[in-house]
């Protein structure tokens, strides 16, 4: 009987067009998934669109559009990157999707049933483009750090609170028993910080009369849910909760893939959530750092975005994913210019990946041998390095093979070769890029299905170049 495993996305808010910085987080998801499935596993991979919220009201606003209206076109853009990335997501969710909303409800029951909804005043600072309220001491001269050109909102009035402050000792004895829980480290001691140094309660409504775009909330029609209260349901309602117990049960816990400036939401405010509810924690957190751009974070909201979308259609899908997952650290911040992404294409797919297969499958076509493919297996070497989330190492890993098989052909000069001598002096050479196609399926999947095509046999065929090279 295979395991199951469950792996989301955190949903990006349909403010404006998908951006290098998502792409890079659903990639690196879609990597996890892609593995377990190699490994045997049953596999549920979550990706959707956040649609509530002020700022999608405003935009829509904006536009003189429905916010639905507003909501379905972006959800379909977002939706387009499953083609534009070769993503393999079994689930798309919408936050205005009817079953989520039903979830959203459910899930505030629960919570209120627990003692840990309740109504207040307050005054607070509120950053439009994180959909968070801000403390002073997480300002940076007054202004949120990673909107830093966006102003504060401040708001006045009686809303609903969340017992966030109820969960402290709760929340650092998870972490403690979970030393593996967020990932990096570093980021794992952040947050236990974060929660030592004392919790306050967060607003989780807003009064529907100024803000009307969002959940309604239960048995109070003058309110409407926080976005982020409701959204971070959507990792339970994708898999039927609460009506479909059999998926919830078979596939939550799961792990979940953000970036650090969502760091405090999904590693302390959703799981005091879920703990309220009554539901079990996540099973894991993995946090990317952000992508810049000439060492500047690439946000929608500076407006210095690259489309993932063009760039696939210009460079390739899988040339896209290798620079991602092989030369960006998968915890820190990485840099990407067009100039390092092309120096990097030419090096290791034209000139690396793509000449060693052309080179190999140009010998095994002279030959009479009927090949076909022998115990190639997900390699224990490159799991070891998945089971860490060092996408970077693990891909490191399969360019050695690939480098080690290019000084293995300048060795033995194939080419000099004939007949049976050509054909023994190629079937070690076959194997590796065998070897090398099965273990490149999560990273590049598209030049793993045609690598894995083109030597399965029983003949051999040159083919045209897997990466042509950029001038």
């Amino acid at each position: 009987m295979s395991s199951r495993f469950y792996i989301t996305t955190t949903l990006p808010y349909v403010n404006a067009e998908p951006h290098i910085g998502f792409a890079w987080e659903i990639i690196q998801a879609d990597a996890i998934a892609r593995w377990k499935r190699l490994l045997g596993d049953e596999v549920v991979f979550n990706f959707g669109t956040d649609e509530h919220g002020l700022k999608i009201y405003r935009k829509a606003l904006e536009q003189k559009r429905e916010p639905k209206e507003y909501c379905d076109e972006f959800a379909a853009k977002f939706d387009n990157l499953k083609k534009a990335l070769n993503l393999s997501y079994t689930n798309f969710i919408r936050t205005t999707d009817g079953n989520h909303i039903k979830a959203a409800q459910e899930f505030w029951r629960r919570c209120l049933t627990n003692g840990d909804i309740y109504k207040k005043n307050y005054k607070i600072k509120y950053c439009v483009g994180c959909e968070l309220e801000k403390t002073d001491s997480e300002l940076t001269d007054g202004k949120c750090p990673f909107h830093p050109n966006q102003s504060l909102d401040v708001y006045e009035e009686e809303n609903y609170y969340f017992r966030f402050s109820k969960y402290q000792q709760a929340l650092l004895d998870l972490y403690e028993k979970n030393p593996d829980f967020v990932i990096p480290e570093g980021k794992l001691n952040e947050i236990k910080a974060f929660v030592k140094a004392g919790l306050e309660d967060f607003s989780v409504s807003r009064l529907k009369i100024k803000m009307p775009w969002g959940i309604e909330v239960p048995n109070d029609s003058e309110h409407v849910m926080y976005v982020w209260f409701d959204a971070l349901i959507n990792y339970v309602s994708t898999l039927g909760w609460p009506e479909d117990k059999k998926t919830f049960g078979d596939f939550w816990p799961g792990v979940q893939v953000a970036g650090k400036d969502n760091l405090r939401q999904q590693a302390a405010m959703w799981q005091a959530m879920l703990l309220s509810a009554g539901l079990p924690n996540s099973k894991q957190i993995l946090i990317h750092g952000f992508l810049t751009q000439d060492g500047q974070k690439i946000s929608k909201s500076i407006g210095n975005t690259i489309d993932p979308i063009e760039l696939s259609g210009n460079y390739g899908v899988d040339a896209v994913r290798y620079y991602l997952l092989a030369k960006i650290h998968p915890f820190e911040d990485g840099d990407f210019t067009t100039g390092k992404f092309e120096k990097e294409y030419n090096a290791d797919l034209a000139n690396g990946l793509g000449n060693l297969v052309a080179r190999v499958a140009k010998l095994a076509e002279k030959t009479n041998e009927k090949w076909r493919v022998e115990n190639v297996q997900f390699e224990a070497e490159v799991s070891q390095k998945l089971d860490k989330y060092r996408f970077d190492e693990a891909m490191k890993i399969i360019w050695g093979w690939i480098a080690d098989l290019d000084r293995k052909i300048e060795e033995v000069k194939p080419w000099t070769l004939e007949g049976d001598k050509l054909t023994e002096a190629l079937k070690p050479m076959v194997a590796e890029i065998q070897k090398i196609a099965f273990n490149l399926q999560p990273f590049l999947p598209g030049t793993a299905d045609l690598i894995l095509k083109q030597f399965q046999g029983p003949s051999i065929k040159s083919g045209p170049p897997l990466f042509p090279r950029i001038k």
